[in-house]
């Protein structure tokens, strides 16, 4: 399994992980597309935005591979802004390779492309959206 050294482990001040520390000893948990709501709450959206952020700042529009990226994680953007690179593409595979479709990426997560993210606002549960 390849890890991505320097990537981020987690989202800052959360339990969010983007990294896992040792393959599955029990098998490679296979990425799945899974489908996002307008309803997520605002932590789990700033746990995708700095997740897109953070592959655009290691890999840039080249593929890579899996490795050590968290399959949940993965999953959610699987199918839209991350897509497959290899034909045929295997699932339960570290060494899968996946490649970031920009386009999307920036439409679906604008703030992940400006340069001082990290200087947003922290998340505050009281400003959760419960419309």
């Amino acid at each position: 399994m390849i890890k991505h050294r320097g990537f981020p482990g987690r989202l800052p001040g959360s339990d969010y992980q983007f990294t896992i520390r040792r393959a599955n000893p029990r098998g490679v948990t296979p990425l799945v597309q899974r489908e996002r709501f307008r309803d997520r709450k605002t932590v789990d959206r700033k746990a995708d935005t700095a997740f897109v952020k953070a592959i655009w700042e290691h890999f840039g529009p080249e593929p890579f591979a899996r490795g050590n990226l968290d399959a949940g994680r993965l999953s959610w953007l699987l199918g839209r802004e991350v897509l497959s690179y290899d034909d045929p593409f295997d699932s339960a595979s570290y060494d899968a390779q996946l490649i970031l479709n920009e386009a999307v990426a920036r439409a679906s997560f604008p703030d992940a492309f400006i340069e001082d993210f990290d200087t947003l606002p922290p998340y505050d549960p009281s400003q959760e959206d419960w419309d």
